[in-house]
């Protein structure tokens, strides 16, 4: 589909996704870490950008898409 921007939140399999379940304590929980808060504030701007642009490249591609016709 295209980028994701899910970094900073681990993606649980079925089976840890039912583990959970019957965690009351939390211990399962699980996140994608960062060496500091830069790198962390850098990853996330990144993708917010690279977000935007797979929306612009969609925008325009129904864009040129629906005025073929016009467009030279």
């Amino acid at each position: 589909m295209g980028i994701s921007t899910d970094f900073l939140y681990a993606r649980p399999s079925f089976i840890e996704g039912m583990a959970r379940i019957m965690d009351v304590t939390g211990s399962l929980n699980e996140y994608n870490h960062a060496q500091d808060g830069q790198e962390a504030d850098t990853i996330a701007i990144w993708s917010d950008w690279a977000m935007i642009g797979q929306d612009m490249r969609r925008v325009i591609g129904v864009y040129r898409r629906e005025n073929s016709d016009t467009l030279p």
